[in-house]
């Protein structure tokens, strides 16, 4: 009996990193995804089109404001800046005249990457950290750490019992 309720108290942990890959791999085609396909496009319409995906994800998804933050705010957490810079880029692309010259249109889809990736350990797009899990992020971060104390408690019981 002891070892069916440590197995469970370490299921609890594993559900909860079972639900933010769940919300990782919801967000990351709706979102992020189509954010890098934007960088990576060659042309003003195809970095439109994936940034406009993008962002209806982002607004059907009310990821248009607040902070992904816990304890403190900090500007890498702002949710309203991410999305108003990701409108902007877009308004910039759509103002790019079709008469353009290619090297300005070069210069707008590079200053776009520039825009959406960052350049530090390798490169990765810009999102606020925990986006995936926004709105619920406190909820998220709770259960996590208790989900983790579960898990001890878990392997506490489980080995416990196999020094008999």
């Amino acid at each position: 009996m002891k070892k069916v309720l440590g197995a469970l108290l370490i299921l609890t942990f594993v559900v909860w990193g079972g639900y933010r890959i769940i919300a990782t791999i919801i967000f990351d085609p709706n979102c992020g995804g189509n954010t890098k396909r934007a960088a990576d496009a060659n042309t003003i319409p195809l970095a439109q089109q994936e940034l406009q995906t993008a962002l209806n994800y982002m607004e059907k998804e009310r990821l248009t404001s607040g902070y992904t933050s816990i304890i403190y705010i900090t500007p890498d957490e702002d949710i309203g800046f991410w999305h108003t810079n990701l409108k902007a880029s877009l308004e910039e692309l759509k103002a790019v005249s079709p008469n353009a010259s290619q090297l300005e249109k070069s210069n707008v889809l590079l200053k776009l990457r520039q825009t959406l990736l960052d350049q530090g350990k390798g490169e990765s797009i810009t999102v606020p950290p925990g986006i995936s899990v926004y709105p619920s992020n406190a909820t998220v971060a709770f259960m996590g750490v208790f989900t983790f104390i579960l898990l001890v408690v878990g392997v506490i019981i489980i080995f416990k019992d196999l020094d008999r």
